[in-house]
């Protein structure tokens, strides 16, 4: 037996989703059968690709380096069947939770008039919205990346807003300033673009968590674990049980700016 087509989009679809039952879902069949794939491609390949012990799935370093390899192989195939046919490969977007008010916009003025190809928008929860790792064309994204390897224009820009546990003292203010959260915790994200450095030396808070989805971002912020900070988007998108969003002051335009 031999790695096939089905290992590869099997193995892609649970590297992007980070979830078994959702990469199932996607694929349209059961998580057991989906389980038994993954086992399959790890056997023929003869090393473990997917760490499953922690409460999140995440990708082994082999198999961050397979995922580039698979998803090129891909794309590969793909392009060899457009090719036979005569269609246009699609242009795939890229975007992150945090950039959905956007993607509206734009998915409107790429269907207002004729284009050399469809559109395929993609979710990707990393800090590049998959393009850093190919698996996009282009990306929706936070902030500039890696200027010697992409280009970016600014489309938007958007005020912050601290994301506070309803029962914070500072969750019925009108506003905040980042030095009236500088003692907290600070719930991050490895998609977004705050970290401590936001805070001006020696008024910095420490960080409470490290999560990759917004689920579990707000999920720790509504349970007390720390506040978060994101753009005014983010409220209108994503309400949650529990948190409450204040606009805050003293921030960096830089850092509420959506690229493209």
């Amino acid at each position: 037996m031999t790695v096939e087509l089905r290992h590869l989009r099997a193995f892609l679809a649970i590297a992007e989703e980070r979830n078994l039952t959702r990469a199932a879902q996607r694929l349209h069949i059961t998580q057991p059968a989906l389980s038994r794939t993954l086992a399959q491609l790890e056997r023929l390949v003869a090393t473990r690709l997917v760490d499953r012990s922690t409460h999140h799935l995440e990708l082994t370093e082999a198999g961050m380096r397979f995922e580039r390899a698979a998803f090129d192989a891909v794309r590969a195939v793909e392009a060899a069947v457009a090719t036979a046919t005569g269609d246009e490969l699609p242009l795939r977007l890229g975007h992150s939770w945090s950039a959905g008010l956007h993607l509206s916009t734009l998915m409107r003025e790429w269907q207002r008039e004729p284009r050399p190809c469809p559109l395929v928008v993609l979710r990707h929860d990393d800090r590049s919205a998959g393009l850093t790792s190919a698996r996009v064309d282009a990306a929706l994204t936070r902030g500039p990346i890696d200027g010697n390897r992409f280009r970016s224009v600014v489309i938007d820009e958007e005020p912050r807003v601290a994301v506070l546990p309803a029962d914070h003292p500072l969750a019925r203010r009108r506003r905040v300033g980042l030095l009236d959260l500088a003692d907290g915790a600070l719930v991050v994200t490895t998609v977004g673009t705050t970290r401590p450095d936001l805070w001006p030396d020696g008024h910095r808070p420490t960080i409470a968590t490290e999560v990759s989805t917004i689920d579990d971002w707000l999920v720790a912020i509504a349970a007390g674990t720390g506040f978060g900070v994101s753009v005014a988007s983010t409220a209108v998108l994503h309400p949650f049980p529990g948190v409450s969003y204040v606009p805050l002051d003293d921030v960096d335009p830089e850092i509420g700016r959506a690229h493209v």
